[in-house]
């Protein structure tokens, strides 16, 4: 497994850079992409924007001619742009799933060609608690993070038999930068929802992904895997 070669997209930063840390750790062989800013150490960053198709094809010749044919394939990528419904415009709309569901179609689809050739692929979508429990002034988000999990179900049934699995992973509330800037009451409050009273560090994350990534997982497909303490326990 250590020489397989995995690709995370949005991995500079966040829950992505936490997952390329930890396949680095393992001893794959990583590349991440980013609109700006670099990887962490040991991963080649490359330059694309999910949502443009031209930018990731040359991104993944770059990844394929530096360290082989990607195997393994983290979609992360992801936006947010929150606002109630009535406050909503169409581009805040069009943006976030562009972006978060569109950009896991451009990614996946680039990827799957190299492991239907090799016949062994691990396609991991990165979701949210959200996209099924839902959230005021999240629809666009939710909207996107939930059909992921159609997105995963579908490929199961199309590629499930070439030796690819697709599974989708839905955090809860996890330590990052952004959550650390919340007032202390209102972390406090996020918190008496959790069973587990706390957030989910970005490396508890990375861990569910490296092992869907592995052999141990090779028998599991079309999964949601919540990383949430029991906060969507249910949904």
């Amino acid at each position: 497994m250590a020489e397989r070669v995995v690709l995370v997209t949005g991995g500079n930063r966040g829950i992505g850079r936490a997952i390329a840390e930890r396949f680095v750790a393992d001893g794959f062989k990583v590349a991440v992409t980013a609109r700006s800013g670099e990887g962490p150490a040991g991963t080649l960053t490359v330059r694309a924007d999910v949502t443009d198709s031209a930018q990731l094809d040359a991104a993944f010749l770059e990844v394929e001619n530096t360290l082989g044919p990607v195997e393994i394939v983290v979609a992360n990528a992801g936006i947010t742009k929150d606002t109630l419904l009535l406050r909503m415009s169409e581009d805040d709309f069009d943006s976030v799933v562009a972006t978060n569901l569109g950009g896991t179609f451009r990614v996946v689809k680039r990827a799957s060609k190299g492991m239907l050739r090799a016949r062994w692929g691990r396609v991991i979508l990165i979701s949210s608690v959200v996209g099924l429990y839902g959230s005021a002034g999240q629809i666009n988000y939710s909207s996107s993070k939930a059909a992921l999990v159609g997105f995963a179900r579908s490929l199961t049934r199309e590629l499930g038999a070439r030796g690819i699995t697709a599974n989708v992973v839905a955090p809860g509330f996890i330590e990052t930068d952004m959550t650390a800037e919340l007032p202390a009451e209102t972390q406090a409050d996020y918190k008496k929802s959790i069973p587990a009273g706390r957030f989910a560090t970005p490396d508890e994350v990375a861990g569910v992904v490296t092992w869907l990534a592995s052999d141990d997982a090779a028998y599991i497909s079309g999964a949601v895997i919540p990383v949430d303490g029991g906060l969507g326990m249910g949904h």
